[in-house]
């Protein structure tokens, strides 16, 4: 029995020796178990377990607003915004219409205006009825010739223009009293008050042509110089030449005198003629003695 018995000695290390022996057996549970997750497998690593591939396979079901909103197709500024298209007031504002071009026969509160401002300026319209009759396009005609325009008696742009910034005419003679002025140049006729146009009227004075009276060939000349009123006819007369009416005589046979045809340029044998409305208006107010100047400016 005594050789039999062991020593502590000898049960320590058979208890190191059970314990190595347990301790390998847990290494090869372990390292079985390792091998059924698929570690070591490439097929099943690729794969992956449930829970850890989770993340790589739902990413693209979570992240589809990125194809389904498109956001910056749908709603580009220059599509949704458009405010620089759709409000151009400077382009897409229709202009104002034109002022229309005034002529005989218009008529309206355009040419009402024209006529209360020909009046204001003096020339020979009396009243503003709104309708491009004779006298207004005598006046208009009248304002051309004073402001070196063409001679048509129609208000378009050059004209209009010309009427907001006119030229105003000054007298040849500046003395106290009425006298009347016909520039040949211009062909218009002035009456003057005291140094001062009071009225412009459009005229018509001698061609220069020839023409035939009791077998002469004469030129049409308008005589020039400083004149007077020396005697004056009530009526129509009816001379050699033509017809002439209530005429002023300023020296032989030539005279002031209202017409039916007032052309805007020198067409008479050599008196100066104005139209008829006009003569009416001035006829008293020219009374024997008055003075008158004829000159080319």
């Amino acid at each position: 029995m005594a050789g039999n018995r062991r020593g502590p000695a000898t049960t320590v290390a058979s208890g190191r020796r059970a314990a190595v022996l347990v301790a390998a057996g847990l290494a090869a549970v372990l390292v079985l178990a390792a091998c059924d997750t698929g570690a070591n497998d490439p097929a099943k690593a690729a794969q992956g377990s449930p829970t850890t591939a989770a993340p790589s396979t739902t990413p693209p079901t979570t992240a589809a607003p990125t194809t389904t909103e498109a956001p910056a197709t749908t709603e580009a500024p220059p599509t949704t915004e458009a405010p620089a298209t759709t409000e151009t007031p400077t382009t897409t504002k229709p202009k104002p219409a034109a002022p229309a071009r005034l002529r005989s026969g218009s008529e309206g509160a355009q040419v009402k205006a024209l006529q209360r401002r020909l009046h204001e300026l003096g020339y020979q319209v009396q009243e503003a009825d709104g309708q491009f009759g004779p006298e207004t396009h005598h006046s208009v005609v009248a304002f051309q010739k004073v402001n070196g325009l063409g001679r048509d008696g129609v208000v378009g742009p050059i004209t209009r223009k010309a009427l907001e910034r006119p030229r105003v005419p000054r007298p040849r003679s500046t003395k106290a009293g009425f006298h009347v002025e016909a520039d040949l140049t211009l062909q218009v006729v002035y009456m003057v008050s005291d140094g001062k146009i009071v009225e412009v009227l459009d005229a018509s004075s001698a061609s220069g042509q020839t023409y035939t009276v009791d077998g002469d060939v004469r030129l049409a000349v308008t005589p020039r110089g400083s004149f007077v009123i020396q005697r004056k006819i009530d009526a129509w007369r009816r001379s050699k030449l033509g017809l002439l009416y209530r005429p002023a005589y300023f020296i032989g046979g030539y005279a002031l005198h209202g017409a039916h045809s007032v052309p805007p340029f020198p067409a008479s044998h050599g008196c100066i003629r104005i139209t008829t409305t006009a003569m009416d208006r001035w006829f008293a107010k020219l009374p024997v003695g008055t003075p008158m100047q004829v000159y080319r400016s």
